[in-house]
């Protein structure tokens, strides 16, 4: 399927802000991200509303056809959660973006939209002087780990 997305550098700045946010909860770096992906797609910027947990505790984010996106703060995120990382609470919020922003067939496109938004990034591993490391690099290490497992689709 084809997908259009922002560019790497974009992308990266995006997923930049949202790690900010996921740290500090700073509400400004977190509407940059939103902004940024919303200018991208010529879209109103959706409306978000906060929870602690939303249906018992089970799903992240929820988004609804009126535009308005429904999420787990990272602060609450952080607390009571047997998985209760940033990288998949940033995965929730590209979930429910991809859900803003592709209505048909919403949940594989939601999902093809995460994994594609995080593609080509650097899940944060950083040199000493600042640089990342090369695509080469990470593939040659995924191939000792045994490489990638796909997932059945259900």
């Amino acid at each position: 399927m084809r997908m259009m997305l922002p560019p790497l550098r974009e992308r990266r700045v995006i997923h930049r802000y949202l790690m900010v946010f996921f740290r500090s909860h700073n509400e400004a770096d977190f509407n940059r991200a939103v902004g940024a992906v919303s200018r991208f797609f010529n879209l109103k910027r959706p409306r978000v509303e906060w929870f602690e947990y939303i249906d018992w505790g089970r799903t992240a984010g929820k988004t609804y056809e009126d535009g308005k996106i429904h999420l787990v703060h990272p602060e609450n995120w952080k607390n009571g959660r047997k998985y209760n990382s940033e990288k998949q609470w940033i995965n929730a919020v590209y979930h429910e973006l991809g859900h803003y922003v592709f209505w048909a067939d919403a949940e594989r496109k939601a999902d093809t939209f995460a994994a594609r938004m995080e593609r080509g990034l650097s899940n944060g591993v950083q040199r000493s002087n600042g640089a990342h490391r090369s695509n080469a690099a990470q593939r040659s290490t995924a191939t000792q780990r045994g490489g990638t497992r796909r997932l059945r689709a259900a």
